[in-house]
This record gives C-alpha cells, structure tokens and sequence, in this order.
C-alpha cells in the first residue's frame, strides 16, 4: 500500500522555489496524453527496402560538403529576412508547429507556447519552479486545495488586464479540447474556481506531487479575445470551435513575445512585447523566427550565410563536425530529458510474444548505435532518461548477445517460421540520422533469422499510422522528452493507456493493472515510497521486454557565436520549450 502523507499549509514567496518533491534532479520534441492526430493530412510515406545490410551503418549517411553551398532558395530567404533595424533571432524546427495552447506539445509547439504565454510558475534550471503569473500559493494540510495569488499589472498583448478569470477560462477549455498537455495538467483536478480577480483556487480530486509542477503546462489565455475568434459552428457546443482555428495563426497571450505572422507550412514570426511584465536579458531579440526546416542543405546554407542563429537538433553526426569547422558557430552538446526509443508494438504478431521482443533486445548491438552520436552519448538503462529523479539506476540492461538472443527466440511461438512475419521498422524522415539505427537493427536482426523491413515515414504520416493498431508499424523509432523531471511523469507518458494511439506509444499496451499502478505511484507524496513505486514499474517493463530503450540524447545545436544563449550554460530548465526562451537570450549578431 502507498503512504500517502498529508501536506502542512505552506506559502511560497517571490524568492525563487525548488520543488522539494522534484529537487532531486533538473526539471521534458522532443518529438517529442491523449492527443489527436495533426490536422494536416499526412504525406505519402516511402519504402527503404535495401536487401542487404551496409558494410558499416556509420556511412549511411553522407558527410557534409567541404564545398560552400548555393545560395538560400528564395522561400528560405523571405523565411530568415529580419526587419530593418531589428535584433533577429532565427532557429530551424521540425515542422508542423501547433500554436494553440491546447493543441501544442512537441518540441516546436512547446517552445512557441513558451514564449507566447505566461504560466503560474516557471520551471527552473535547478529542477523546481519559480512564481511567474501566481506570486505566492498556499497548499492545504491534506494536499487537496491550492489557493494562487496572482501578480497584479499584468496585460496581454491587446492590453486586456490577466485576470484570475482568464485562468480558470484556460484551464477549461484544454480540458474540454483535451488535447496537447491536456494529460498532464486537467487529470485529478476536480474543481477550478476564481473567488475573485486576483485568486485561483484549484481543488484535486487526491494529492498529487506532480500537480505543482504540472502547471508550466497551462498556458494562460486571453478570454475576452478567445471569445470574440469563436466560429459559431464547431464540435465543442455552446463554444463553436473554441477559436481553434484562429488560434492555429495569432495568438492570445501575455508572453515576451506575440505572433506577427505565422505562413502555416513556413515559419513563425514573433515580435518582442514591451508592455511585458517580466524582464528581457541585454540585447534580448526584437522578433524571432521559428523555421519550418530541418533539410540539411538549407539549414547548412542559412548558417553560412549568417541567416540563422541556432540550428534544430535533427541535423546528421556528419552535418553537426562541418559546423564546427564554420568560422564563427559553435556546436553545443545539451543535457535533455530525452531518449531514443524503439515502441516495439506488443498487440502484433512477431513482436506481441516476449520472448521475440526479448530475442530483438538482445540481439541488438547498443554500443555501436551510440558510437554513431555525438561524443558522451550513453546507453538508456531502463525504460526512462537517468536524469530524471526516480530514475532506477540498477535496473537490467539489455546487451548484444547473440547466444541470448537465439535463446529467447527459440522460445518464441513464431520460431519455426519466424521468416515469414516481417518486422516493419518506421523511421521518421525528418530526422535522417534514424535511418543509420534502422540499418544497423536490420543488420542485427538478420543475425538471428528475423526480417526486417525499413519504412521511411514522413512525421505526420507515422503519427497518422499509430494512431490506429491496425495500421501501427511493428516498431516506431521516435524521441520522447519526459514533460516534469519525475521518472513517473515519463513512465506515465510512454506506458499509460491514456496516451495509446499518440505519437508517445506505439506500444499498445493498454493495461489497466500497470495504469493503476503509474496513477498510485503518482498520487504518493512521501517521496521514498513513490520512487520504489517507480523502480518496481520500471522493473516489470524491463522483464517484459516491452520496447527497445536506445539512448539517452544529448540534444545538439549550432549556433553563432555572436548569440548569448543561457542553456548552454546550464541556466536554463531542461523542460521541453524552455532552452529556447528567447527572453533570456542575448543577440548581438551582425
């Protein structure tokens, strides 16, 4: 039974809190609940099919150029073009970008809702959080009921005060929409009232030491300006649409920063708000770009020609050694709260017998996947990232092993005739670096009699795919970033059945005994107890072989040297959105 300690009345002041349920370690696209597939209709998806295994995986992937590229295509050049006079700061992305607070939450929408809204607190480079919107909170003793106090002056970007209305306004509508972080923030909630214009009271339905925390994840909007963009035809009654496709291009916020213009299939531009509350950093930009590209040559071509700031995270090993040579960029390597995960789907035949799962597991060669990334990339230990606190350090870790391997096979119901069930591996195109894995497992599985088929998939196809059992790939090879820096939050992520048919798990595993036992693990406040809770779950995945755990990421970007940029000193969280806050970042670039 979990022990479930009372919480006593505290109240936090203006001075800088960590969590000291999540103080342990540092506080979440990356590619990373229960969402829906991306309106945009998914791209036709192409088959790499080769028939047998390069010599060495390290060489699937070119090495970049040594010769200067052409010149940006004129798309990339009215993408990257700063306004006269402007301090500009320009980051590549992995395309789409989801702008609505209640649709958004991979790592580009995440990092746009960052900073086009505020929060009630803020989450911390030391693993806790800060008072933000809500300056002070007092907890009751039984840990049901948080009493906010917000910060008073506060206006959105049309100069509308923020008022504790508009919070509870927020919260219900990601309720109702429920979608993006809707997961993470609305389950266990019972009630949200606002007693008056500077109070928010939240009431659970039982104690929760992720529900502080949680709370990076409500975005707080504009009610008056929401209400006015609604389209009266729409799936959500009384409110129409709830303004969701006005949402898709502005915004409703009181952020740093508010949408200029936002071209869908192109780029994000967002202008510096001065009527903003909190403070920028010296030579903080005027306006941002967020650009919808990850395509090799471009982004090589942008940086080169000194039309890009920091590149995205998806560039190849090879592409990243060419950037350090550029004069002026530097490449930095950042901790995440992210893995590389193989979701091996455990409803479809081969893979639906643990004992095949456990024959791929052993099968695999690990140490040669991660001499393909950057240096300091380690082996994941276990089904979560090592840095989150509750993270079971000792918990069994898969090796290749090939005696191993046919062991388990041949203990597998398919064994006799394991030819003849091709295991389908969707890797996302997006991120060419993949398909480097995707070989080498082809290579390993070979080994031992099973065969593999490589799918390269387009992001919003393989998202469409796993939305479905009937058309989700045997193994899907996606990045996930933990949302909170709690091993229980990730476990909740990858494993509950909450989040079947997302992009987060390709798994299936609907089980409602390990649901209980996520939801009982989460709802225990005595830490001690809660991460023996964690440890015991992450055991039973392991034992069960249900997905192959690749790596832990070190999240790589170039960058000019001309830009101050606080994560790279460690300064900033490590949850998803944050290291590109661009309200702490410096521009001094010419």
């Amino acid at each position: 039974m979990n022990k479930k300690v009372p919480f006593k009345k505290v109240s936090f002041k203006k001075n800088s809190l960590v969590f000291s349920a999540l103080a342990v370690l540092s506080l979440l696209i990356t590619q990373c609940t229960t969402q829906s597939t991306p309106a945009a209709p998914p791209a036709a998806a192409s088959t790499v099919a080769p028939t047998t295994a390069p010599a060495s995986p390290a060489t699937a992937a070119a090495a970049a150029p040594t010769t200067a590229p052409a010149a940006p295509t004129s798309a990339a050049a009215a993408a990257t073009a700063p306004t006269a006079g402007k301090r500009v700061l320009r980051i590549t992305f992995s395309w789409p970008d989801h702008i609505d607070p209640a649709v958004g939450n991979d790592y580009a929408g995440s990092t746009s809702l960052a900073n086009l809204y505020d929060t009630l607190v803020f989450p911390n480079a030391a693993g806790g959080v800060d008072p933000w919107l809500a300056t002070s909170w007092d907890i009751s003793q039984d840990g049901l009921t948080y009493t906010f106090h917000l910060r008073q002056g506060v206006k959105f970007h049309d100069g509308t005060p923020l008022k504790a209305s508009d919070v509870v306004y927020s919260y219900n509508r990601l309720n109702t929409i429920g979608q993006g972080f809707a997961y993470l923030v609305t389950a266990g909630v019972a009630s949200v009232t606002a007693p008056d214009d500077n109070t928010v009271v939240f009431t659970l339905q039982e104690p929760s030491a992720l529900f502080l925390p949680s709370l990076v994840r409500l975005y707080v909007l504009n009610q008056a300006l929401v209400q006015k963009n609604i389209k009266s035809s729409g799936s959500y009654g009384e409110n129409g649409d709830y303004a969701t496709e006005w949402l898709q291009t502005h915004d409703a916020g009181s952020g740093p920063y508010m949408v200029e213009e936002f071209p869908l299939e192109q780029y994000l531009l967002m202008s510096k708000f001065t009527g903003w509350w909190g403070k920028f950093a010296t030579n903080a930009p005027d306006e941002v770009r967020f650009i919808g590209t990850t395509e090799a040559v471009t982004v090589r071509t942008l940086l080169q020609s000194n039309q890009l700031e920091i590149t995205d995270q998806w560039q190849t090993f090879e592409q990243y050694k060419a950037f350090e040579g550029m004069p002026g960029v530097k490449v930095a390597a950042l901790q995440s709260f992210t893995s590389f995960y193989y979701m091996v789907n455990n409803k479809q035949a081969p893979t639906d017998d643990e004992h095949c799962r456990k024959a791929m597991s052993y099968a695999f060669d690990y140490d040669q996947a991660v001499a393909l990334e950057w240096p300091g990339t380690k082996q994941m230990v276990g089904p979560v990232p090592a840095v989150l606190a509750g993270h079971d350090p000792n918990v069994l870790v898969y090796n290749h092993d090939l005696t191993k391997a046919k062991a388990e096979l041949a203990q597998c119901k398919y064994a006799n005739d394991i030819a003849n069930y091709p295991i389908t591996v969707d890797w996302v195109s997006e991120v060419p670096d993949e398909e480097k894995y995707a070989l080498l497992f082809q290579s390993n599985m070979a080994d031992i009699g099973m065969n593999v088929k490589i799918v390269k998939m387009p992001w919003l196809s393989l998202v469409d795919a796993m939305s479905k059992l009937e058309s989700a790939p045997s193994i899907a090879t996606i990045y996930v970033s933990s949302d909170l820096p709690e091993a229980g939050l990730m476990l909740k992520q990858r494993y509950s059945s909450s989040t079947t048919g997302t992009w987060q798990q390709n798994e299936w595993l609907q089980d409602p005994a390990l649901d209980k036992q996520i939801n009982d693990a989460l709802a225990t406040l005595d830490q001690t107890q809660r991460f023996a809770d964690y440890f015991q779950i992450q055991e039973e995945l392991v034992n069960k072989a249900v997905s192959l755990w690749i790596y832990d990421q070190v999240e790589k970007h170039a960058y000019r040297d001309c830009v101050d940029w606080p994560a790279v000193r460690g300064e900033t969280s490590l949850v998803m959105g944050y290291q590109e806050y661009a309200a702490q970042i410096g521009v001094t670039c010419q």
